[in-house]
């Protein structure tokens, strides 16, 4: 690969979306799989190759999963046959494992004591660790992502416990990494979240059924009401007898570390993360933009979708004009999920185009979330020129990216990421703006004003919140 092979401005420039998880207990009669669906619906924006959803009902768990976005896979024929009392979905996007129909989850496993399925958001560090351990067992793998290996902690922890909740309880010490989790057994639903708190999952309630999802926007969607998150280290177990159970033996008294970038860029704006609205966080982050890093400009420029809040907040706290200067074509997803950079990087001319009347003969302020590789962002300005702007100026409503991500936010190898060693100046002018401004690393407090939660920022100081197995993820992987 190229020490330049994507940039920030719209696909591969961005750290790989996260996987987001949706589940439901039913109480009250309503249709599992077709709230599931809704819920997935909500949550695409989160992965983007394959998707699925599980259904418990008389002890028995049906499942269907293929490749593709959530209203191609689940026609109406295919939600009419999943018929239960509960159900758990899925969307992927592979930040560990090949991208085949293998590795789409809900991952269901049948064994001694029945069937499990299993959706998980997140990368285990000691993933490869634990399936070798399997493996040198004679347990065979039929995919090649970390749930599966959670599954059998899970299933070997039910063997010397007394319910499935426990053995999720006592598999918690033995994962370690970034996950949020649902566990579907033929009659219990359960959630849990990492010791940190890297990635988020929250509970809601519609009348007396529980929901749990990745973010609350999926939520919205199927008219639940909000109830709380799931705490770090949190196991929650829904049941038709006790109704909703929490067990907080691995609840430590540690900082949670919520991944920053959920702000940044992977949640949806109309969610809210830890207690604080995304939405107003982007906009903070332009505020912020506007203090620190200043511009001599005619016109504010967001990069659709995930720059445009920040370049509100920029424009509001500078007073320069945000105009809508860049159309996206609404019908080319998020292009950062392209399975190749030759693909992403042909996709940028057909999903973004700038808007000629606008920029031209104009000062542009560009505002985009990030920037990782800096192929696409240096693209981006060549469309803004190419339109007749006269001066471009890249802000970045993040610090750059100095570190690899461990955690399921796909940020490459040193190597890769076009801040790595390299001044401001060589980096301006790798992507030819005028200017170049990040958010200060400092200032991810104030962009976070109300979060319930402290923050993993590793990824741009290397400040990683547990060990992580350096030099066997970056030759396995071949960084």
């Amino acid at each position: 690969m190229s020490a330049f092979n994507g940039g920030p401005c719209t696909d591969s420039h961005k750290p790989k979306e996260e996987c987001g998880v949706f589940g439901i207990f039913d109480n009250d009669g309503l249709d599992v799989a077709q709230l599931t669906y809704y819920g997935l619906f909500s949550l695409q924006h989160r992965g983007q190759e394959s998707c699925g959803i599980a259904v418990s009902q008389n002890r028995d768990i049906k499942h269907y999963k293929n490749m593709g976005l959530v209203n191609e896979v689940f026609t109406s024929d295919v939600l009419s046959q999943l018929k239960g009392e509960m159900a758990i979905g899925h969307v992927r996007y592979s930040t560990t494992g090949e991208s085949r129909r293998e590795n789409a989850q809900p991952l269901v496993t049948k064994y001694v004591k029945g069937a499990l399925a299993i959706a998980h958001n997140g990368n285990l560090t000691n993933g490869d660790e634990l399936r070798e351990q399997f493996e040198q067992r004679g347990l065979i793998f039929q995919t090649t992502i970390d749930s599966e290996a959670i599954a059998y902690v899970i299933a070997g922890e039910r063997l010397g416990s007394k319910s499935v909740e426990e053995a999720v309880v006592r598999s918690i010490p033995r994962i370690h990494g970034a996950y949020s989790l649902l566990v579907m057994s033929p009659r219990k639903l359960i959630a849990a979240r990492d010791v940190y708190g890297l990635r988020p999952l929250s509970i809601g309630k519609i009348g007396n059924s529980w929901v749990f999802a990745s973010e609350t926007c999926a939520l919205d969607a199927v008219g639940a009401e909000f109830v709380r998150d799931v705490e770090p280290g949190e196991v929650v177990v829904c049941d038709r007898e006790r109704g909703l159970l929490s067990f907080k033996d691995n609840c430590r008294a540690v900082q949670p570390r919520m991944c920053i970038f959920e702000y940044i860029y992977i949640a949806r704006p109309d969610s809210r993360i830890a207690g604080m609205s995304v939405y107003e966080a982007r906009k903070n982050a332009g505020r912020l933009l506007a203090r620190y890093c200043p511009a001599d400009a005619d016109i504010v420029v967001g990069v659709p979708d995930s720059g445009l809040d920040a370049a509100i907040g920029y424009s509001e706290e500078s007073g320069i004009t945000y105009e809508h200067g860049m159309i996206r074509n609404r019908y080319m997803g998020r292009t950062f999920i392209q399975p190749s950079q030759e693909m992403r990087e042909r996709s940028v001319r057909l999903k973004l185009n700038p808007l000629r009347h606008i920029v031209e003969g104009k000062r542009v302020v560009m505002i985009d979330d990030s920037m990782v590789r800096g192929t696409t962002c240096r693209r981006i300005v060549g469309m803004m020129r190419d339109a007749g702007a006269k001066e471009v100026h890249m802000r970045f409503a993040s610090p750059p990216f100095l570190y690899p991500c461990y955690f399921g936010t796909d940020v490459p190898s040193q190597e890769l990421l076009v801040a790595w060693r390299r001044s401001m100046d060589d980096v301006k002018s790798i992507i030819g703006a005028d200017s170049l401004g990040y958010l200060p690393v400092e200032t991810l407090g104030e962009m976070i004003p109300d979060a319930k939660t402290g923050w993993c920022d590793a990824c741009f100081t290397g400040k990683y919140p547990m060990p992580v197995p350096y030099d066997k993820i970056r030759n396995e992987r071949g960084y």
